[in-house]
C-alpha cells in the first residue's frame, strides 16, 4: 500500500472520562509558555528596524541605510554581528534542549517550565537594560535557555494532560499563545518605534511579561500522570488521573501508564535506544518535522518581517504596520486549526498548508522579480506593495493551521515513554538549530539570492509535502500509550517495527524454551 494510507485495524481503546475544567485550565495556564518564544520571534525583527537601535549597537547597518549612494535594496540589512544578536538565542536553546531532557525526564515536565521562565526572565532584564553588544548576546542567550526548557517540557505536558480526543486542540494552544506572543510584540513595536533613542529598550525588556505569566503560572500546576509514575508516585498518579478525567473509573488507563513505565524502566540510556530498529519512524519523524518545519521560510517573516517590508519599499511606519497585520492573520489562522485538528486529522492540515504556502511564495517571488529583478533597484506602487501583503498574509495563514502548530503537536505525541524525553529533545534541538542557521543566514541569503530566496523555500515546502503524503500516518484520536499501533499499519514503517516486534517474540520465545 502506497501513499501513507493507513490500512484498517481494531479501533483505539476509549478510556472512561469526560473533559474536566481542571484540564482546560491546566492546559490553558502551561500552554502560555508560548508566549515567551513568540514574543522573542515578534520582537526581534521590529527592533533590528529601529534606527535608534541600529545607530547604538549596529552603526555599520545604520549607515549603510542611510548611505546616499546607491545600494542594493536586497543588502541594505547585511550584517554577521547583526544576525548573531537574534540567532545567539536559537543555539543557546538548542544546547539547553538537551538539559532540559533531563531535567524534564527526573524532576518533572512542570519544574522544566518553571525553570524556563526564570532564565528567561533573567534575560529580559539583560536585553532591556544592555548597553553594549556583548550585555545584549548574554541576555539572548538566557532566553535560548528559557526557551529550550519551555519547548522542551510544555508540548510533552499537553500531550500527557489532554484526554485523547483533544489532544490535538489542547496541544495546539502553545502553538496559539506563540502566535499572541508574536502579535503582541509586532503591536508593541509598533508603538514603541514612535518613542526616540529608547523605545528598543521598552520592546526588549517587556519580554518579562510573558516571562512571569508562565513563572508564576508554573507553580501552581499539577504535573502529569506520566510524569508521577515515571518519577516513583503510583498513588500520586492514580488520583491525578481521576482528577482530570473527571471519573473514578480510570483503571485501565492506569494500568496502560504503568505498563509503559516498566518498559520505560528498561531503557537506561534513551538516547542511544533511540538508535534502535523499532524506533525509526520516531527517529525520523523528530528530525524531519521540525527540519522542514523551518524550511518552510516562515522565520523570514516572522523574524524579519519589519526587514523585509522595509527592503521591499515600505516606510517604517507601514513596516511595522504590515508586521501587525500578519501576526494577526497568525493568530486567526492558528485558532481555526485548533478547532479542525482533531476532526479533519494531521495529515490533510499538513498537506493543504503545504500547497498554499507553495503557490503564494511563487507569487511573492514573480511580483518582487519582476518590480526589483536582481538589482534590488526598483519600488512597489500601493497596489503591489498591498499584494504583497496580501500573498505574504495568505501564506501566514497556511503555515498557521498546519506546519506551525502540527511541528510541536505531532512529534510530542508519537513517542514511547521510554524515549518521550530523548525524542523531544532531538525534536526542540533541530528546531532551534534550522532556527539558528535560518535566522543566521537569512540576511545574506537576501542579499545575494534576491526573490529567489522565495523560490528556495517553495522547493523545500514542495518535498515535505510529499514526505507527509508518503511517510506521515494519520495520528487523531489515537490514546498517547496506543501510538504504537499506527506505524504498525502505515505501508512503510511496518516492515521496521512489526520485524523488530517480530524478533523480539522469537527470542522470548527461546528463552521459555530453555
Amino acid at each position: 500500500m502506497a501513499g501513507g494510507f493507513v490500512a484498517p485495524s481494531g479501533p483505539a481503546k476509549d478510556y472512561a472520562g469526560k473533559v474536566t475544567m481542571f484540564v482546560i485550565v491546566t492546559c490553558l495556564i502551561s500552554a502560555t509558555g508560548g508566549l515567551i518564544f513568540g514574543y522573542d520571534i515578534g520582537i526581534s525583527g521590529g527592533v533590528t528596524s529601529m534606527d535608534a537601535f541600529l545607530k547604538k549597537f549596529f552603526p555599520d547597518v545604520y549607515r549603510k541605510q542611510h548611505a546616499t549612494t546607491n545600494t542594493n535594496d536586497y543588502c541594505k540589512f547585511d550584517s554577521q554581528l547583526l544576525t548573531t544578536f537574534t540567532s545567539s538565542l536559537y543555539i543557546a536553546g538548542l544546547i539547553a534542549s538537551f538539559f532540559a531532557s533531563a531535567s524534564t525526564r527526573l524532576l518533572g515536565r512542570r519544574t522544566s517550565m518553571l525553570i524556563g521562565g526564570a532564565t528567561f526572565l533573567v534575560g529580559a532584564a539583560l536585553n532591556g537594560a544592555a548597553v553594549n553588544v556583548a550585555m545584549l548576546i548574554i541576555g539572548r542567550i538566557l532566553l535560548g535557555i528559557g526557551v529550550g526548557f519551555a519547548n522542551q517540557s510544555i508540548p510533552l505536558y499537553l500531550s500527557e494532560m489532554a484526554p485523547p480526543k483533544l489532544r490535538g486542540g489542547l496541544n495546539m494552544c502553545f502553538q496559539l499563545f506563540i502566535t499572541i506572543g508574536i502579535l503582541a510584540a509586532s503591536c508593541i513595536n509598533y508603538g514603541t518605534q514612535k518613542i526616540q533613542d529608547w523605545g528598543w529598550r521598552v520592546s526588549l525588556a517587556l519580554a518579562a511579561v510573558p516571562a512571569l505569566i508562565i513563572t508564576i503560572g508554573s507553580l501552581f500546576l499539577a504535573d502529569t500522570p506520566n510524569s508521577l509514575i515515571e518519577r516513583g508516585y503510583p498513588e500520586k498518579a492514580q488520583a491525578m488521573l481521576v482528577k482530570i478525567r473527571g471519573t473514578p473509573n480510570v483503571q485501565e488507563e492506569f494500568d496502560d501508564l504503568i505498563e509503559a513505565s516498566e518498559a520505560s524502566k528498561m531503557v537506561k540510556h534513551p538516547f542511544r535506544n533511540i538508535l534502535q530498529r523499532k524506533y525509526r519512524p520516531h527517529l525520523v519523524m523528530a528530525i524531519a518535522i521540525p527540519f522542514f518545519q523551518q524550511l518552510t521560510g516562515i522565520n523570514v517573516i516572522m523574524f524579519y518581517a519589519p526587514v523585509l517590508f522595509k527592503t521591499i519599499g515600505f516606510g517604517s511606519n507601514a513596516s511595522l504596520l504590515s508586521a501587525v497585520i500578519t501576526g494577526l492573520v497568525n493568530v486567526v489562522a492558528t485558532t481555526v486549526s485548533i478547532f479542525s485538528v482533531d476532526r479533519i486529522g494531521r495529515r490533510f492540515l499538513f498537506m493543504e498548508g503545504g500547497v498554499q504556502m507553495f503557490f503564494s511564495q511563487i507569487l511573492i517571488a514573480i511580483v518582487l522579480g519582476v518590480k526589483f529583478g536582481s538589482s534590488g533597484e526598483g519600488s512597489l506602487s500601493k497596489g503591489f506593495a498591498a499584494f504583497v501583503v496580501v500573498l505574504i498574509c495568505v501564506y501566514v495563514a497556511a503555515f498557521a493551521w498546519s506546519w506551525g502548530p502540527l511541528g510541536w503537536l505531532v512529534p510530542s505525541e508519537i513517542f514511547p515513554l521510554e524515549i518521550r524525553s530523548a525524542g523531544q529533545s532531538i525534536n526542540v534541538s533541530v528546531n532551534l538549530l534550522f532556527t539558528f542557521i535560518i535566522a543566521q543566514a537569512f540576511l545574506a541569503m537576501l542579499c545575494h539570492m534576491k526573490f529567489g530566496l522565495f523560490l528556495f523555500f517553495a522547493g523545500f515546502v514542495l518535498i515535505m509535502s510529499i514526505f507527509i503524503y508518503m511517510f506521515l500516518p494519520e495520528t487523531k484520536n489515537i490514546p498517547i500509550e496506543e501510538m504504537g499501533m499506527v506505524w504498525k499499519r502505515h505501508w512503510f514503517w511496518k516492515n521496521y517495527v512489526e520485524h523488530d516486534d517480530d524478533a523480539k517474540d522469537t527470542e522470548m520465545a527461546k528463552g521459555r524454551s530453555k
